[in-house]
């Protein structure tokens, strides 16, 4: 007699083998928006070769390889010499070698750069997301090191390469390299101006010493860091590198790696450093954190991206898992409950990414009205997607029961990474903080925000809506630290509210509008009015066409 217990039905394939650009239409459709004619054939071709390799069966086993064996600390070598490396499964090395060889550190140079590397990191970073925080540092390292010239002609062309060449050694004898940074102090936190971390000025100009210790610092197996520290003249900022020119190791103490939430494929460190740390100043003596405020920007940035990364991929995974599962007698996803809850975390994603696209292409156009808006567009946004994430991935996780709550299905690992980046390059209230610091002290960045949401003006009701009480909040100033979440909060979603009426298929702009400025929701997702268009926004998100 056959056995039959082991049977297995009402299973859904593996959402692998398919192009993960190809696949989400918001992207796919913000490229075409932002590319110049010239260059789109180009730039989706190259996404669409990146796509499918991340939506490939070798890329997720990388990431699950990459996240079940964890970056190990080796503090000394079989002979007791202090070494201080880091210890990398061959997973991360192919994740990250095959990231930087599609140019995701370099943007800063290449026309349409920042459209294409956004798009770039939102679909490779679906296959892991840990080896992104190297990738975001790398590229954000570039703007902050032009305050140098001299170092800038040394470094730039190494940290914009596409050759990976992890091995620490001089970089004049490397065909490229990574950076890392490490800024935040245990007494200090996000108070960077509470650093204790000393610069000591040698005879060589522009040459330092340091001592401290720094509570976080990310990737430290990179080639070079950021690293800010109290010189006479003030806060400064250096650049420290590992391997030093001769070839001997700089002194750069790994204390132990940070056990995290998430994000463990990838090391964070505590570091010191011992009077005989060499680095180089960047900057002036006293403009640390100016210098510094474009690789912030650059990195926040990717803060949004990534956060809209794993959105995609939480949702992409719940509405396939819904159009093969089946219950009560039919397909879930042609369930009206669950099509709410899908719909709902649709929406969400796609405002993600239009929104990244948005700054991406702010960033590309260089005018001074784009740089006034992302001033404060943003911390704005910053604020507002990272926070958005944790939930939605937890309802994304819900929708496959208990398959998403095990292992294999990948929820959980992108979970435990959701709330990451909220806390990276500044938590929430920092954020809200750095808004109304933007709009106390930059008007200029106010009237271009206007300028951007004025433009679907009078497209929707609910929308016209939404931006009078914006203004109107904008207006009333008492109490307004403690109202800042709630104004960046409305803030966000006028803007996104914005770009889906102006850029969106109408029953996406629609169903948003109602869900997120009309009022006509609950507070979970899935609380969307019945009368929407919900069949086709969950149709739009599917990652792969019906068979």
């Amino acid at each position: 007699m056959a056995a039959t217990t082991h049977t297995v039905t009402n299973q859904p394939p593996p959402l692998v083998g398919y192009d993960v650009f190809a696949a989400d239409a918001a992207l796919t459709e913000g490229i075409t928006r932002y590319v110049a004619d010239v260059r789109l054939d180009e730039v989706r071709e190259e996404l669409s070769t990146l796509g499918q390799a991340a939506g490939s069966a070798h890329a997720r086993r990388w990431g699950e390889q990459a996240n079940a064996h964890p970056p190990v600390l080796r503090t000394h070598d079989r002979y007791g010499h202090r070494i201080d490396e880091v210890e990398f499964h061959p997973a991360w090395h192919r994740l990250l070698g095959h990231a930087v060889t599609a140019g995701l550190t370099g943007a800063w140079s290449r026309p349409d750069g920042h459209v294409r590397r956004t798009a770039g990191f939102l679909v490779w970073t679906q296959a892991e997301a840990g080896h992104g925080c190297p990738l975001s540092m790398t590229h954000a390292a570039v703007p902050t090191l032009r305050a140098e010239p001299e170092l800038a002609a040394e470094w730039e062309p190494l940290l914009t390469s596409r050759v990976y060449a992890h091995e620490l050694r001089p970089v004049a004898e490397k065909g490229g390299a990574l950076a890392g940074m490490a800024m935040t102090e245990k007494q200090g936190g996000s108070d960077l101006r509470a650093l204790t971390t000393r610069a000591e000025p040698l005879a060589a100009p522009g040459e330092y010493v340091l001592t401290g210790h720094k509570w976080f610092c990310s990737a430290p197996m990179s080639d070079a860091f950021l690293v800010l520290a109290r010189a006479p003249g003030g806060l400064t900022c250096f650049l420290l590198p590992r391997v030093l020119p001769d070839g001997s190791r700089n002194s750069f103490r790994i204390q132990r790696l940070k056990d995290k939430l998430g994000n463990r494929s990838n090391a964070s460190a505590e570091i010191e450093f011992d009077g005989e740390s060499w680095a180089r100043r960047v900057g002036e003596e006293g403009r640390g954190m100016a210098t510094l405020i474009e690789m912030v920007a650059a990195t926040r940035l990717d803060c949004v991206s990534a956060s809209a990364a794993v959105m995609r991929q939480a949702v992409a995974q719940a509405v396939h898992h819904a159009t093969y599962r089946e219950a009560f007698g039919d397909r879930l996803v042609d369930k009206p409950l669950m099509r709410n809850v899908l719909a709902d975390l649709a929406l969400e994603s796609e405002a993600a990414t239009t929104l990244a696209l948005r700054l991406a292409a702010a960033y590309d156009s260089g005018t001074e009205q784009e740089r006034h808006f992302l001033r404060l567009a943003v911390p704005v946004a910053k604020y507002w997607v990272t926070k958005r994430c944790t939930p939605m991935v937890t309802e994304a996780l819900e929708c496959l029961g208990g398959n998403g709550y095990v292992e294999e299905s990948g929820l959980p690992r992108l979970l435990r990474e959701a709330p990451l980046n909220s806390i990276w390059e500044g938590a929430g209230n920092v954020q809200a903080l750095d808004v109304l610091r933007a709009l106390r002290r930059e008007p200029e960045a106010l009237n271009a925000f206007l300028t951007e949401i004025g433009a679907a003006r009078g497209a929707d009701h609910r929308l016209d809506r939404a931006i009078t009480g914006m203004l109107t909040e904008l207006a009333d100033l008492e109490g307004i630290e403690a109202r800042a979440r709630r104004l960046a909060e409305r803030m966000a979603l006028v803007l996104q509210g914005s770009l889906l009426v102006r850029h969106a298929p109408p029953e996406v702009a629609d169903a948003f509008c109602a869900g997120r400025l009309g009022g006509d929701a609950g507070a979970a997702f899935g609380t969307l009015p019945h009368t929407l268009d919900l069949a086709a926004v969950v149709a739009r998100a599917r990652p792969v066409a019906e068979d």
